[in-house]
């Protein structure tokens, strides 16, 4: 029997991906169309959006962009980059002695959330799909999610929360606010793994860093 595929989006929060199911494995040099292709494999995929931050470490943000390359040489990647901003915080550790400025400086991502909201909002309006992958733990999209059921019933949105530690797994209200939620099988990880070389389409070869 014949069955109209379900056109759709898969929106990637790309640094949760990498700390929830990634950081530590010989996984990284992930080819996000193979991954997505044998995990939704009866839907009509249009479209991966991969949402991330450019990291400061000069070597990490070497690997990153070399990634982000290999990326873009995939016809359905869509790469948006949000930023770093800086903030300062309170040590926090009971008992700390340290008489001086107890407040250190640390990186905090931002505009990620905001554009992954905005990307989903634009796509269920102009109704460029049927269904929503979202891969991410965070909680800061269950508003988004809520937004596009309460004008967009009929959209349906799936949540895979990339979970390598326990401590990341469960994400309950983000799997809480979607029609389906489970957690990303890591099984896959291994099959769906980028060429070593890739042809950058210019003349130019893109090499997977030799960490990864």
């Amino acid at each position: 029997m014949n069955r109209t595929k379900k056109r759709t989006i898969i929106y990637v929060d790309g640094l949760n991906l990498y700390y929830g199911a990634l950081k530590g494995t010989s996984f990284k040099w992930l080819d996000l169309e193979q991954l997505f292709k044998l995990l939704r494999n009866d839907d009509d995929i249009i479209s991966i959006k991969y949402f991330t931050t450019l990291v400061s470490g000069r070597e990490s943000r070497v690997d990153q962009l070399a990634y982000l390359k290999a990326l873009a040489t995939l016809s359905l990647i869509t790469i948006i980059e949000g930023r770093f901003k800086p903030k300062r915080i309170s040590c926090l550790v009971t008992g700390c002695q340290f008489t001086g400025d107890k407040k250190f400086r640390r990186l905090e991502e931002k505009q990620t959330d905001v554009n992954i909201t905005v990307a989903m909002l634009e796509d269920a309006y102009e109704d460029k799909c049927d269904q929503f992958v979202i891969i991410s733990g965070d909680s800061d999209f269950v508003p988004a999610l809520r937004s596009v059921k309460q004008h967009f019933p009929e959209k349906w949105i799936i949540v895979y929360v990339p979970a390598e530690h326990t401590d990341r797994s469960y994400a309950t209200e983000l799997k809480g606010a979607a029609d389906k939620a489970r957690n990303l099988p890591l099984n896959l990880l291994r099959r769906s793994q980028l060429s070593s070389t890739i042809t950058d389409g210019s003349g130019g070869i893109i090499e997977k860093p030799s960490d990864w």
